[in-house]
């Protein structure tokens, strides 16, 4: 009985604290990667600031869930069931998406890479090439 107390006293600002932190990560590395974009010029076409920020987002996105899985002790009625369902629900449909988004982005952006690599290889073989002859 006392535990159950201490429980119900204690896990409220359990989840406002873990809430807060996913916020907190979620607003920070926002406010960094606009900073990134700025100073670039907002060149976009550089995605690793756009992965850097999805994989954020995706664990802002943990810490909130952990923050709902916490709020199924305090539950008292089943219309607080359906809806706590309902927003876990939609927090790992959005957790899955940008996990998808993350790695496709991560290929997208390792397949530039490597492009990028080859054609500066190409570009210093024919530099070579053509100081070599000369």
């Amino acid at each position: 009985m006392i535990l159950e107390h201490f429980m119900e006293a204690i896990i409220p600002y359990v989840i406002h604290i873990l809430e807060a932190m996913g916020i907190f990560v979620i607003v920070f590395t926002a406010i960094k990667a606009f900073a990134q974009y700025a100073l670039r010029t907002f060149n976009f076409t550089d995605d690793t600031i756009k992965i850097e920020l999805a994989k954020a987002l995706a664990l802002g996105l943990e810490f909130k869930l952990a923050g709902e899985i916490l709020k199924t002790v305090t539950i008292r009625t089943l219309s607080e069931v359906y809806i706590l369902a309902a927003v876990v629900a939609l927090r790992v449909i959005l957790t899955f998406v940008i996990h998808w988004e993350i790695v496709s982005d991560t290929k997208h952006c390792n397949e530039f890479l490597e492009l990028k690599k080859m054609a500066t290889n190409e570009n210093s073989v024919d530099f070579k090439k053509k100081h070599t002859a000369s």
